[in-house]
């Protein structure tokens, strides 16, 4: 018998992937229909920003090569949330943007408010991510994020 466990046919991996950004999905599709956020909550998503089908302003791309973390608190706009992706409407120093963003894409997802967090394995270059500052969209109310409980970091590696 052998200690080695056997490398599965089945892609769970991706499946749990997929599903925790459904959650993200269903969150904010919450908040196109009520068309706010519900009492204190609101939301860090950290995101890719040279994905596929990820569409943001040059200058932001630029600023951010790599991933870049965007606060909807309270000024957003036009948030539409679709089966795959999302889009939404945030300013950057007092400019306004439309931001384009498959939730393939999302690296993090954080409410503070209630301490809740979920992270999402994403591909590195060996070199790891460029280093860049953090975003900074008009008047986001930076409160730290204590690892709780709720916290649910997935990364799935395969054994070779």
């Amino acid at each position: 018998m052998s200690d080695e466990t056997p490398d599965s046919l089945i892609p769970y991996d991706e499946i749990v992937q997929d599903a925790l950004r459904a959650v993200v999905g269903r969150v904010l599709g919450e908040v196109q229909k009520t068309g706010d956020l519900p009492g204190g909550h609101h939301f860090y998503i950290t995101f890719k920003t040279r994905a596929a089908g990820v569409d943001i302003p040059q200058h932001l791309i630029e600023r951010f090569p790599d991933e870049m973390t965007i606060v909807i608190q309270n000024r957003f706009w036009d948030l539409k949330v679709k089966k795959d992706l999302f889009e939404i409407g945030l300013s950057f120093n007092q400019v306004p943007a439309k931001l384009v963003i498959p939730f393939s894409a999302i690296t993090s997802f954080v409410d503070p408010a209630v301490d809740f967090a979920l992270q999402f394995h994403a591909e590195v270059d060996e070199d790891g991510p460029s280093p860049h500052d953090e975003a900074e969209n008009d008047h986001p109310v930076a409160e730290p994020v204590e690892d709780g409980s709720n916290v649910v970091s997935v990364d799935f590696s395969r054994k070779k």
